[in-house]
């Protein structure tokens, strides 16, 4: 008797007009399908992304650092004296000269 009534309800199931009333549902559902896959690529293209962008910070990071080592090197005084000698500059051996304004004194002295 179980069986019977388990038959009607697959029958009931699979007659024409259920199967076009159920057509919305499969719709939205391959729809949700859809979107599902969708998710998963943009996903996947994100990541590949953020490591490529990762990558090009690690390459940037480690040319920064190799710049500015050498630039630490070449800003040295001995380094800088090296560079400079080809051009005729040495290093000053004497006391600079101290230039005063002379209108500073002149105020100074009037008032």
């Amino acid at each position: 008797m179980q069986e019977k009534q388990a038959k009607v309800n697959w029958k009931k199931w699979l007659n024409y007009q259920s199967i076009v009333k159920q057509v919305p549902f499969l719709f939205f559902l391959a729809f949700l399908a859809v979107v599902y896959i969708y998710n998963g690529h943009t996903a996947d293209k994100t990541v590949r992304k953020i490591n490529a962008m990762a990558k090009d910070v690690k390459e940037l990071q480690w040319e920064y650092k190799s710049l500015k080592s050498e630039v630490m090197f070449r800003s040295k005084p001995s380094e800088l004296s090296k560079a400079l000698q080809p051009l005729g500059l040495s290093e000053l051996n004497e006391t600079p000269y101290v230039l005063k304004d002379s209108l500073e004194d002149y105020i100074a002295n009037v008032q």
